[in-house]
């Protein structure tokens, strides 16, 4: 078994961080075997290292090996070209064409930003990865294949399983082995040896004497968050070496090429939700409820009128018309025709029969104040719940009526059922 010195040598990794020897001894280890593998870091920690020693020391070395970023191919293109597809299957397949599972069969797929997959190749690729099958796009026999995957992904797969972008049982059939790699941040010792490395190429490209950082730029080097890791050392270390003409480098000249952090930089916002937020089923289920609740009741509100009153609703209670149908500035013109007023003269049954209907009101009215209470808890509730949401998108009210799950008219007319 080779060293991880060695290793670095071979394949000019540079630093001596211990997270990193760490990783490099677990690729080391599992290179043998056949078991999948996933490498975690974030973008440019350089985990496309990784994959290629495994390769190399593995029994498959004298077998292809086929790096593949799933991020950039598109993602009508992307199961043709991991698994092929027959002439004729789409618009454009004029002849057969190989995919990459097929030309690699006995060799290493190496499939970067796993997690860009999309979740119809995800169901493919976990059956390869259980039984070594596939089948081409636009056919129907089972093909066979033998390869090894290592797999690379710069997303947190806990969160993209949680929102329904990843897998969970294809996950851990590729994170049999994890293998993470440091941000270059966590490695503050190399970041100097890495910046001479980048300059002694730099200046072997293109010809020139190497730059040479002053104490004060190298302390500030090892400082910096390189938020885009040994990619974004490397692209400073070439720019340096071309523009600069004077080749000490002082602590100003450094910081010119570099952005001010937390400036211009996008920003990435993590954790989970706080506990006020809408974010279960059950919450919205509530929002939903409470809404059609009060809807309910105000419909109620305004049959009782129609059924007491035989004149224009309109001028009984205009503010209830409003509440219901909306704002007439935003709705087209609501209008009650006027029904004509019936006189009944009642006959001795219908006078015995209202004596029954005084006791049903009595009932009524009771039913109605224990009804009514229920209606002001759930009020209250709902007065809550657009309080809080208000206050989350300061004021929006668009922004706060997709969150509660209704429109922006409701919301409007609930604002001004509440004066809120």
């Amino acid at each position: 078994m080779e060293s991880v010195q060695s290793i670095k040598q071979r394949f000019e990794i540079i630093g001596n961080d211990t997270k990193l020897n760490r990783a490099i001894e677990k690729a080391i280890q599992v290179a043998p075997t056949d078991i999948s593998v996933l490498v975690v870091g974030e973008s440019g920690v350089g985990k496309e290292s990784i994959p290629r020693i495994i390769h190399s020391l593995s029994h498959r070395k004298h077998g292809k090996y086929i790096a593949v970023n799933c991020g950039a191919i598109p993602e009508g293109t992307i199961d043709s070209e991991l698994f092929g597809h027959e002439k004729g299957s789409f618009t454009g397949a004029n002849n057969a064409r190989e995919g990459y599972f097929e030309v690699a069969d006995g060799g290493t797929i190496f499939l970067d930003e796993v997690g860009e997959l999309p979740l119809t190749t995800q169901v493919r690729l976990l059956r390869v990865l259980e039984n070594g099958e596939f089948i081409k796009v636009g056919s129907s026999q089972v093909q066979k294949t033998n390869v090894r995957i290592v797999a690379a992904t710069n997303v947190n797969m806990f969160d993209a399983i949680e929102k329904g972008k990843f897998r969970e049982d294809l996950y851990y059939r590729l994170s049999t082995v994890d293998i993470p790699l440091p941000p270059l941040r966590d490695r503050k010792e190399d970041i100097h040896l890495l910046f001479r490395k980048f300059a002694a190429d730099f200046s072997h490209k293109y010809k020139m004497p190497p730059i040479k950082l002053r104490e004060d730029a190298i302390q500030f080097l090892q400082k910096y968050r390189w938020s885009g890791n040994i990619r974004q050392l490397r692209n400073v270390a070439e720019q340096i070496s071309v523009l600069e003409t004077n080749r000490d480098i002082s602590l100003a000249t450094l910081q010119s090429y570099l952005p001010v952090e937390g400036s211009n930089l996008p920003s990435v916002i993590g954790g989970k939700k706080s506990d006020s937020d809408f974010a279960t089923e059950r919450d919205i289920l509530y929002k939903v409820l409470f809404d059609m609740k009060s809807d309910l009741n105000d419909l109620k509100k305004l049959t009782l009128e129609l059924m007491k009153n035989g004149t224009k609703v309109q001028d009984i209670n205009p503010s209830l018309i409003q509440k219901v149908y909306g704002s007439k500035d935003s709705e087209s013109e609501i209008s009650f025709e006027e029904q004509p007023r019936v006189n009944i003269i009642p006959t001795q049954n219908q006078s015995h029969q209202e004596e029954f209907d005084e006791d049903d009101d009595q009932n009524y009215l009771v039913a109605e104040t224990v009804e009514e209470e229920e209606i002001l808890k759930l009020e209250q509730k709902e007065i809550e719940l657009i309080k809080k949401s208000l206050e989350r998108h300061k004021g929006k009210r668009k922004a706060a009526a997709d969150e509660l799950g209704i429109s922006e008219r409701t919301l409007y007319r609930k604002i001004k059922q509440f004066d809120l």
